[in-house]
């Protein structure tokens, strides 16, 4: 698989998106870690880790001590991420170039894997939990965040345009082998891998325009119409809609945007499996 087979791409907007985004979520993340016990000396599989802004941050938390294995297929990502790493001067991380779906990840007695948005993408995210279970230690600790109701993503007042570029992200995310609502089954398989679950809450934002939080979902949709435009799914008169629609919503400061639910899940891997 090739980088074009990411939904937007690898290119720098894209990985400039992606550290908006990450700094949209920075602050749900902390908690998360602490509820897998992330802390100094800890060592970390992050799965997914894309161009690295959370391996980074986890790097930070872990300290010398500790180690970071970030899990990535993208090579321009992968390179992106050692930018970054080294940027920061962290040399407690270790990037693997690999895809999650072929092989073993390279990784045993882990304290903690971290994984956000990518069971979502792989044809087989019972494989994916499988492997994340081998590197963990019994008592080790895997939290994921993923999406299990994307259609909960709209405006308010409701625009007929952005539901259905919604609807046919979700269409196309299938097309693909994903599953947008990958949450939803997410614990049962956990519990097939062997880990108990102790931990599921959901996460959705309410935003306005004004609202940082508002740019996450806004240059994704963006960015989005002109993904299926290049993927021809759509054609440039259906692009129009969402994108005038959504500048009207936009410069009203007055709207509301329900951002698509995601299910924080954290599983500990039994001893006896």
């Amino acid at each position: 698989m090739s980088d074009n087979d990411y939904v937007l791409g690898t290119h720098d907007s894209e990985i400039e998106r992606l550290g908006l985004q990450h700094l949209v979520w920075r602050p749900a993340m902390p908690e998360a870690w602490r509820r897998a016990g992330i802390t100094r000396g800890s060592r970390v599989l992050d799965v997914g880790a894309g161009p690295g802004f959370g391996s980074a941050d986890l790097g930070e938390i872990v300290g010398a001590k500790g180690e970071v294995i970030a899990i990535e297929r993208s090579e321009r990502f992968a390179n992106a991420m050692r930018e970054h790493c080294a940027r920061k001067q962290l040399t407690n991380f270790r990037v693997v170039h690999s895809d999650l779906m072929d092989g073993a990840i390279p990784a045993t007695g882990i304290d903690a894997a971290w994984c956000r948005w990518v069971a979502c993408f792989v044809n087989s995210p019972k494989t994916l939990v499988e492997k994340i279970a081998r590197t963990l230690k019994p008592g080790g600790i895997a939290i994921f965040h993923e999406y299990a109701n994307y259609a909960s993503w709209q405006v308010l007042p409701p625009r007929a345009s952005v539901k259905a570029f919604v609807a046919e992200v979700m269409a196309s995310w299938r097309d693909a082998g994903g599953e947008p609502d990958i949450g939803l089954t997410l614990p049962a398989l956990l519990r097939a891998s062997g880990f108990e679950v102790f931990h599921v809450r959901p996460i959705i934002f309410a935003a306005r325009p004004s609202d940082f939080v508002w740019q996450w979902p806004a240059t994704f949709l963006r960015s989005g119409v002109r993904r299926l435009l290049e993927l021809g799914r759509v054609d440039s008169k259906w692009a129009e809609m969402p994108l005038r629609d959504f500048d009207e919503v936009e410069s009203d400061n007055d709207s509301v945007m329900l951002t698509p639910m995601v299910l924080e899940i954290a599983g500990i891997r039994q001893r006896d499996h």
